[in-house]
């Protein structure tokens, strides 16, 4: 029988997990979870416009499940970007397929399902709330910082590191979410920004509670990248285990951390990126196990192959 997994989180980290499980969907029975928050670019755009969730996430984690290339299609569907003048300028194809058949048949939900029939996704993809939302951040001064993007992206001092993040309003989790963890045997945190994709997944009313109850193993899985330009969260891995736990109703069971050492031409290569590595204190980490291993990709970023044999070893 296969293991049922759901993944919680956003973006590329996200995506990488996706793609690793999805080497082994023989073995797993994968449904991911994507945060309702974004509010920045393309996705921001069109949710302001039209009035719909906001599609980029759901649509990378749709492709990363897709029998076919993830590369390729992720070139197609979203790294492409319009440049033809006029209102499509910085929209890619596949956040306006989703907010366009949204527009067309009224319902977010059968255009998740068209564009996952038409990838052939071999996994789930839910929103984890059906209502309109942001994200705030309370800084460590006591200011508030409202809207994902301006989180995501920020103009303040950066020395003012985020103590907690929550929604404005208050929202319900989507049922079917709540029922899947209810199922679950796995649970994977993925990597990615912190706050913005990964715990913003988490604060719909309904999930943590789910979690608390559900027999499933947590697992959180720690890329050794983060933004220095971005959110100001935890620059250690210590840390960014600390804050996700501070958010989780009981302990991980497991984290599966990067450890990949750089070259002197990597380390420039990241530069160029504007990504940092966070600081490697797994020595510090006490009461939780870590499994460190290289699953660091040619060129830059988080290896699915790597990351898919590792998957495959611990999920049983």
């Amino acid at each position: 029988m296969k293991k049922k997994i759901v993944v919680f989180g956003g973006g590329n980290g996200s995506a990488a997990a996706l793609v690793a499980l999805k080497q082994n969907i023989e073995k797993f029975d994968v449904t991911a979870v994507v945060s309702m928050s974004d509010s920045g670019g393309s996705s921001g755009k069109l949710r302001q416009e039209f009035g719909v969730l906001p599609p980029g996430d759901i649509m990378r984690a749709i492709l990363a499940l897709s029998k076919y290339d993830y590369p390729i299609l992720k070139r197609i569907f979203y790294s492409n970007r319009f440049s033809i003048s006029g209102k499509l300028n910085k929209h890619n194809l596949g956040n306006i397929f989703l907010a366009l058949s949204t527009e067309y048949c009224g319902d977010f939900l059968k255009a998740i399902e068209a564009l996952s029939q038409s990838v052939e996704a071999m996994g789930k993809v839910l929103p984890n709330t059906l209502q309109t939302n942001d994200l705030v951040a309370e800084l460590t001064n006591g200011q508030e910082i409202e809207t994902e993007a301006a989180i995501d992206e920020p103009n303040y001092d950066r020395k003012l590191k985020i103590s907690k993040v929550y929604l404005k309003p208050k929202v319900k989790a989507y049922s079917p979410v709540l029922s899947a963890i209810k199922q679950a045997d796995y649970i994977i945190f993925s990597p990615g920004s912190l706050y913005t994709s990964l715990i913003a997944a988490l604060l719909p009313s309904g999930i943590l509670k789910t979690i608390e109850k559900s027999p499933a193993k947590l697992i959180f899985v720690v890329g050794n990248a983060f933004h220095p330009h971005g959110e100001t969260g935890p620059e250690d891995v210590k840390e960014a285990i600390e804050v996700l736990q501070s958010y989780l109703p009981r302990k991980l069971n497991l984290v599966l951390h990067n450890d990949h050492q750089f070259t002197a031409a990597e380390k420039k290569k990241y530069q160029e990126k504007k990504w940092g590595v966070l600081k490697n204190n797994t020595n510090e980490i006490e009461n939780i196990k870590v499994i460190s291993f290289d699953y660091e990709r040619v060129g830059g970023g988080l290896c699915s192959i790597k990351l898919g044999k590792k998957f495959k070893e611990v999920l049983k």
